[in-house]
């Protein structure tokens, strides 16, 4: 994995319609980033990412690793449905690594 994480998330299957491009950040509700929850492909640019069915991190998980996913029964999803994503980092590159301290 590398230090710097970079994913786009598509509305539609084939990389069509709104698309959303995510660069180095947890992303705990797309909807309050101006993103509906459909999500229908995607492009994982660098770096190791999890999506979530709901809002902070819950329900099923969906790991994109770098690659392109054109249609979302590529990531073995059951209907085009992501509402959070979060990136996967090692203490390699992150020193605290995926918490921080309060």
């Amino acid at each position: 994995d590398s230090a710097e994480h970079k994913i786009h998330l598509f509305e539609n299957a084939g990389y069509a319609g709104r698309k959303m491009e995510i660069v180095d950040d947890d992303v705990p509700s797309l909807w309050a980033h101006g993103f509906q929850d459909r999500v229908a492909s995607a492009k994982a640019l660098n770096g190791t990412w999890v999506g979530y069915e709901y809002p902070g991190y819950r329900g099923r998980q969906y790991v994109f690793e770098k690659g392109e996913y054109r249609h979302w029964n590529e990531w073995d999803a059951n209907q085009p449905l992501i509402q959070s994503v979060r990136r996967v980092r090692d203490q390699q590159w992150h020193q605290r690594g995926a918490f921080e301290n309060s």
